[in-house]
């Protein structure tokens, strides 16, 4: 099973990427989880420039994408909403079709950002992704600035993990 991890944030400390790398932590054999890097270096998606070649960072991501059995994104939530460079990604791939039929889970780091997982699934819905609603799971981390090891490590956080991974695995 490989499995193609997203970060909605940017913050080189970020909750969310930490949740992501102790999941990759958690990966029983046989599992690879991906964590996707090069989502600032995205252009602002323009329809124009939708065309082959696609930009470098966008072509990654289609290409990791396509790679992928299945996605795990963590995301923050920012004003109610998806980050911008998370939707923005989201955008490239529209006419590209990555996402349809990939069983999806979403995961994140504060009991708060409950928004950005229903727009962020409506964003998905349209890309045709397979939601794959029990793997919805917040982890309450946000703010005790933990590693991805220490999340790992403790069961309180890591049991949510491996029965996301699980939910994938086991499809």
């Amino acid at each position: 099973m490989k499995i193609l991890a997203i970060s909605g944030s940017l913050r080189h400390s970020s909750s969310n990427t930490q949740l992501l790398q102790a999941l990759a932590l958690l990966a029983p054999a046989g599992t690879t989880i991906t964590l996707f890097t090069e989502l600032a270096q995205f252009p602002h998606f323009n329809p124009d420039l939708d065309q082959e070649p696609a930009p470098h960072a966008v072509a990654a991501f289609r290409n990791q994408l396509g790679w992928a059995d299945a996605v795990v994104i963590s995301t923050p939530e920012y004003a109610h909403g998806v980050p911008g460079s998370l939707k923005n990604a989201l955008d490239w791939i529209v006419s590209s079709g990555e996402f349809v039929q990939k069983p999806v889970c979403l995961i994140n780091a504060s009991q708060q950002a409950i928004h950005a997982y229903e727009s962020l699934a409506e964003t998905l819905k349209v890309m045709l992704a397979v939601l794959v609603p029990d793997g919805f799971v917040t982890v309450p981390v946000q703010g005790r600035k933990l590693t991805a090891a220490e999340i790992a490590a403790n069961p309180e956080f890591s049991v949510y993990l491996c029965r996301v991974i699980s939910l994938l695995v086991d499809r």
